[in-house]
């Protein structure tokens, strides 16, 4: 059944009712999908700075397909950067230490 998602906090409750509908143990789908007990905890109770990346793998070891409702007028572009790709991020300036920190 699809639902709408518009909080961290909806994922959350998605999440946790599919776990407990499979009656699967947090910890056990948390070593499954190689993220910390404490991390999916997290995500159940909807904390809105976790790593997306985690959550997919969260998702795909419970079934949960995540699906977006992408407007008309950005398929075309979609279509484009899915062919064309996109560059790499460059990587961050590291930060020289102050002064104050040699101390």
């Amino acid at each position: 059944m699809q639902i709408s998602i518009k909080t961290p906090q909806q994922l959350g409750l998605a999440i946790r009712a599919t776990r407990r509908a499979q009656k699967v143990r947090l910890d056990d789908v948390s070593g499954s999908a190689g993220v910390g007990h404490v991390f999916t905890r997290e995500v159940e109770h909807g904390k809105e700075t976790v790593q997306l990346g985690r959550v997919m793998r969260l998702l795909e070891e419970l079934g949960i397909e995540l699906m977006v409702d992408v407007p008309d007028e950005a398929m075309a572009e979609l279509a484009h950067l899915r062919k064309t790709g996109l560059r790499p991020l460059k990587p961050r300036a590291k930060r020289a230490p102050t002064q104050d920190s040699t101390k």
